[in-house]
Order: structure tokens, then sequence, then C-alpha cells
């Protein structure tokens, strides 16, 4: 049995995938949103559940999982750091999937930030309507650097109930809160920051799969600034670009 540690679109891809070349596979995500999505990949189970380094010990050598394919999200890399540790701990064969970046061009609209807090205090200091598209895991991070310069917030999230809530419990209006699934076109992020107000837009540099190049030539066509979290640094052992290579790597290493 491979593990697929999910939550993404990279890793429904490499479901797909992996189940195309008769492998066995189990999916892990931490939402029954993520859940359904992922089954619609056809793997053989589905896991929904927060995965800490009890529990994620306890699954592989429960499923004697042969090995572990992290497509998590680019930023997630405290559930990569210790995937990677607790696969070379068990002798657990560890690929990490990641997604190729984008190229985004050098233009004065542009600052790209080196994390979540230096990126709230630079777009709270850019625009009075921040446009996040940054999911909401950090959210708080946003909202308190907001209330402090009073400027407003539009959220776009995924449209999950647990999500929504959060949203509403940090002060967020429903008028703040735009629900959808992404990744956006240029014309639809174009219409969501004109209808929104937008002053500055804050993204991730999550690829061309997270849909960061429409957002910020969306933005730039409107003149507005993009404030754009640089992607964390990977290790390179375990590290693949391309389905076809984790492929490999398994059989290469008779992984059934």
């Amino acid at each position: 049995m491979i593990l697929v540690l999910g939550g993404t679109a990279d890793s429904r891809m490499v479901v797909r995938e992996l189940k195309k070349a008769g492998y066995p596979v189990m999916v892990s995500v931490v939402s029954h949103y993520g859940g359904a999505l992922a089954s619609g990949e056809s793997p053989d189970e589905v896991l929904i559940q927060a995965l800490d380094a009890g529990k994620l010990t306890e699954l592989l050598r429960g499923l004697k999982i042969r090995a572990v394919v992290d497509a998590t999200h680019p930023y997630a890399r405290n559930i990569s750091a210790m995937a990677l540790r607790i696969c070379q701990e068990l002798g657990v064969k560890y690929l990490r999937f990641s997604r190729p970046g984008a190229s985004l061009p050098e233009h004065p609209l542009i600052t790209i930030a080196t994390g979540y807090p230096e990126a709230a205090e630079a777009a709270a200091r850019t625009g009075e309507v921040v446009f996040l598209t940054t999911g909401s895991k950090t959210l708080e991070v946003f909202t308190e650097v907001a209330g402090r310069l009073e400027r407003k917030i539009i959220a776009r999230v995924l449209p999950d109930p647990q999500v929504i809530e959060k949203c509403l419990k940090l002060g967020l209006q429903p008028g703040q809160i735009i629900a959808m699934q992404g990744p956006f076109s240029k014309e639809l992020n174009k219409a969501m920051f004109q209808q929104t107000g937008a002053r500055v837009v804050v993204t991730k540099e999550s690829g061309h799969v997270g849909g960061v190049d429409a957002k910020v030539e969306a933005a730039l066509e409107l003149a507005i600034p993009v404030v754009v979290i640089a992607r964390p640094e990977e290790e390179n052992q375990g590290l693949y670009k391309t389905v076809t290579k984790i492929i490999g790597a398994i059989r290469e290493g008779r992984i059934d």
C-alpha cells in the first residue's frame, strides 16, 4: 500500500496516476471536503484525519505502508518535515512531489514577503482593502494586523463549513468571505478584485497549479499592488518534479 499525503490538486493527480499504474493507494486528508475531492480519484481508502507524529507512525506500522508520497501544499513544511523524519526512522520510502514554481515578472507593484507576518504588514500598509488568496490556516495573522491598522479583509477561502466558521469567528462579515474552489482564470480574478474594491492582493507563490500567475496578471492589469509570499526552501532528499519519476522510483524499489 502506498500512502499519499493529500489535500491538494497535485495529490489527486498523484493518486490518479498511481492507480493507473496498478498500485493500491490510501490518501490522507484533513477535512471532509478534501476527502470528497480525493474520493473522485477512486483511491482504495481515504483517511480523513489530521496526522501528528504518533498517528503517522502508527499508520505506517499498522498498515505496513511501503512508500509515502508527500503531495501536500508547498507551504505545509511542518507535515513534510515530520513525514520525512518518520519515514527515515521506520525505513519507509519517502517521495516528495514538488509542483513547479511560477516565473513572476519584476514589477514595481509586486512585493515579495518571506512569511505571513511580513506579508500581512506589507499588505495592510499598502491598501485599505486587502484581498487574501492565501487560504484560512493563517487568516488570523492578517485579521490581527488589519484590525490594528483599520483595514478591511476580503478572504477567498474553500467552501468548507469549518473554514466559514473560522472566518466568522475572526470577525469577518458574510460580505468579506468568498467561498469558492480555485484555481480561477485571470478574468474571474479581475472581476472579483473589481467587485470587492480590492486595493492590494496577497497570494502565495503556489505555481501555475495554484493559479498564482492568473492572480498576479489580473491584479497588474488593474494596477493593484500584489504581495507574494515566497515559497519555502525544500530539501532535495526525495524530491520529484513529476509523477512519472515518482512511479519510476517506486518501481525501482520493488514496492507493491
